[in-house]
């Protein structure tokens, strides 16, 4: 019989990763949120968690989940896109199969709300040496602003923006904006260290 409870140790690693994961048993009962799924599982969210139970927030995307879902127990893979144009998240919804192929879990994968996160930019920064000035401008670039609203959102002229733009290709050795944000996006994430101290505090209640 398939048990895909994880160890601790691999509970620890899914905290690790910066996506949401939330693993689902043959019954599709959650037998584990990671730190990123609990974040992200807030009062906007598309999906929302209902006592043991996965459901769409909205009845519109009942039916889309409920075959992506059914598609899982098929051994089918199923790339969602849930919520209205406000909120919309992407989920892929992955079948694991167990042992020897005896019983089956499902891995639902949340997309990030940001191509950046905080701490991996930080890391970045101080990686390559970055001014606050030019992190700011980096954090701006990643959120997709031009250098015209990079230069009202930060209260500069655009001829600054433009410089410190050029100081992050020379100091990161990206050829174009795009290649930087790239770099970015495919950062390894760092989760804080609060994070994991906030899951310990509430574990120990």
């Amino acid at each position: 019989m398939f048990d895909p409870s994880p160890m601790p140790w691999l509970a620890a690693v899914f905290d690790e990763i910066d996506y949401g994961l939330i693993l689902l048993d043959a019954d599709a009962h959650v037998v584990h949120l990671n730190q990123a799924a609990r974040v992200e599982l807030d009062g906007t969210h598309p999906l929302q968690l209902q006592g043991t139970e996965i459901r769409a927030r909205r009845a519109q995307d009942d039916p889309a989940l409920a075959d992506a879902m059914d598609a899982a127990r098929r051994g089918l893979r199923r790339m969602l896109a849930l919520g209205g144009p406000k909120q919309v998240a992407n989920v892929a919804v992955v079948p694991l199969a167990g042992p020897c192929g005896a019983g089956t879990a499902t891995l639902l994968m949340l997309s990030k709300r940001a191509v950046c996160e905080a701490l991996s930019v930080e890391g970045f920064a101080r990686c390559h040496r970055l001014t606050g000035a030019e992190t700011r401008v980096l954090v701006e670039l990643c959120r997709g602003a031009p250098p015209g609203e990079i230069a009202s959102e930060l209260g500069v002229a655009v001829s600054t923006v433009r410089t410190q733009i050029g100081n992050l290709r020379l100091k990161t050795g990206a050829a174009s904006i795009r290649a930087l944000v790239r770099q970015v996006a495919v950062l390894p994430p760092l989760v804080s260290v609060l994070r994991h101290a906030a899951s310990a505090f509430q574990g120990s209640r």
